[in-house]
């Protein structure tokens, strides 16, 4: 296993930490959940620049670096609705787009054809990133100030999730039309 596929195996294995002490009842948890989650929202890029500059990209990686960024984003979202941060209903339209791309894109794999990220869809992970991460901090240092940044960063991330969802099946839609008969 190359160095890439153990970062992004790390990321994976940053989730239950991340998880275990955002629920843990000592002060400044969430804080430090906070900069658990960075660290592993950063490693997507770190194991990307690593296994492009190498040339090591593998099909497990493939398989393995877009599920791990879905399973940190989904668990810290659907933890943050358990702690009245977020609203249900937008981790379930981010939820069902990426099951509706992932899916997608398996369809398109099937018949030979690769979908890459979108600038829209990276737009998208990023404003969710950022969202978690000040939902995650309660906003400071700009809560002093009564700016709720990190909401206003959750509904920027929900618009960009739907538009590129829409954008991602209306550009490669003749994938939907491929082995019909």
């Amino acid at each position: 296993m190359n160095l890439a596929n153990k970062i992004t195996i790390a990321r994976v294995l940053m989730i239950p930490l991340f998880m275990i002490i955002l629920f843990s009842d000592f002060s400044n948890s969430n804080y430090i959940a906070a900069i658990i989650f960075t660290i592993a929202a950063a490693t997507d890029g770190i194991d990307g620049y690593i296994a492009r500059s190498r040339n090591q990209i593998t099909t497990f990686g493939k398989f393995i670096d877009p599920l791990a960024d879905k399973l940190l984003v989904s668990a810290a979202l659907i933890s943050m609705v358990e702690l009245g941060k977020v609203p249900a209903w937008i981790v379930v339209v981010i939820i069902a787009r990426e099951f509706t791309i992932t899916g997608f894109r398996i369809i398109a794999a099937s018949e030979g054809i690769t979908i890459a990220a979108s600038p829209l869809g990276k737009i998208k992970t990023s404003t969710q990133l950022i969202a978690i991460i000040f939902i995650l901090i309660d906003n400071f240092p700009l809560k002093y100030i009564n700016f709720p940044f990190g909401k206003i960063m959750l509904y920027i991330s929900l618009f960009f999730t739907v538009i590129s969802g829409i954008d991602y099946l209306y550009r490669n839609k003749k994938v939907l039309r491929t082995g019909d008969k």
